[in-house]
């Protein structure tokens, strides 16, 4: 097992990226369909086939989920993956070919490297044809290629994010698994002992606590359109689209847990939870696990980031005990 997303049977994961720009996607390619549904936390999303996601809509099943960088424009990666997956004959047959269904979510990292570079159709084909069941790669990669954390004392004393997986096994064969592009306004901690890893930094570069921050200032400190965290949680579970959604619910506690604050009017918190229908389980456990499944992976995610753009990482932070 590599402890990430791919361990979930009938699961590839792909990533593309441009690191001179700084931006990228990430495809979640399910090998049969997947059940899936979605829970938006954040009130500036920015997403693509959501709405077919709703219990009481047709379609229950998605062939693949594109995350990516670009705010709005990095929908356009979406496209790439569908061209890829139509060419490989995997689609919603509607009798005259297949439509490949395919929901999207982007976070915004304009504000570093190449404002005008962002991931587009070629992209999203690049990623989705890279696709596999290797343990997916972590931090600057896929849609966490421009992720950024700790942006309330202004962008030039944010430190950079990236992606992060991680997975558990329980002894019945369930498989659960999470993927998520850390893109916080605030800071992210480790949930377990509570530390800081990364955040809003003051001019000697040390790590502020968010809520301090927003406290000491009666305005709102919270930069318009500079946030969101996005992710899949996954298992091998039998699911309705209504379960789905509950899962996709739980899991966003995953994100409180571990990012400060989280879901505010400038984010567009997603998270979409995918199940390939092999093994049944209690739809409680599965959201409970998801949520700490995917705050492992935030932690991942941030521990496995490299400083870029300028920006210092949580790898490159010298810390005294």
């Amino acid at each position: 097992m590599s402890g990430t997303i791919t361990d979930v049977p009938g699961i590839r994961v792909g990533h593309a990226e441009d690191t001179n720009a700084w931006t990228g996607c990430t495809v979640v390619i399910a090998e049969d369909a997947a059940v899936c549904g979605v829970d938006v936390r954040g009130s500036a999303p920015g997403t693509r086939e959501t709405d077919l996601l709703d219990p009481v809509n047709l379609v229950s099943h998605v062939h693949a989920i594109c995350l990516s960088g670009g705010s709005a424009y990095g929908l356009d990666a979406a496209s790439g993956v569908m061209a890829y997956l139509e060419e490989q004959g995997i689609g919603l047959d509607v009798g005259f070919g297949v439509v490949p269904i395919v929901p999207a979510a982007v976070l915004f990292d304009l504000s570093i490297g190449n404002p005008k570079v962002r991931p587009t159709r070629d992209m999203g084909y690049a990623a989705a044809s890279l696709a596999s069941k290797e343990p997916v790669a972590q931090g600057n990669v896929g849609a966490g290629a421009g992720a950024t954390v700790g942006k309330l004392n202004g962008f030039s004393q944010a430190m950079k994010s990236g992606i992060g997986s991680a997975s558990r096994v329980l002894p019945n064969g369930l498989v659960i698994g999470a993927l998520v592009a850390v893109n916080a306004v605030g800071h992210v901690k480790d949930p377990d002992s509570g530390e800081i890893l990364a955040g809003p930094r003051d001019e000697e570069g040390g790590i502020v606590d968010s809520l301090e921050l927003m406290q000491q200032h009666a305005f709102n400190l919270i930069p318009p359109g500079t946030n969101t965290t996005i992710g899949v949680v996954a298992s091998n579970a039998v699911l309705t689209k209504a379960e789905a959604k509950k899962i996709a619910q739980m899991a966003h506690n995953g994100l409180a847990r571990t990012i400060w604050p989280i879901h505010t009017m400038y984010d567009g918190d997603t998270l979409f939870a995918m199940g390939t229908g092999q093994v049944k389980a209690s739809i409680d456990l599965i959201g409970t696990l998801s949520a700490e499944v995917l705050a492992e992976a935030v932690v991942r995610a941030v521990r496995t980031a490299q400083p870029a753009g300028g920006l210092p990482a949580c790898s490159s932070m010298q810390r005294t005990e």
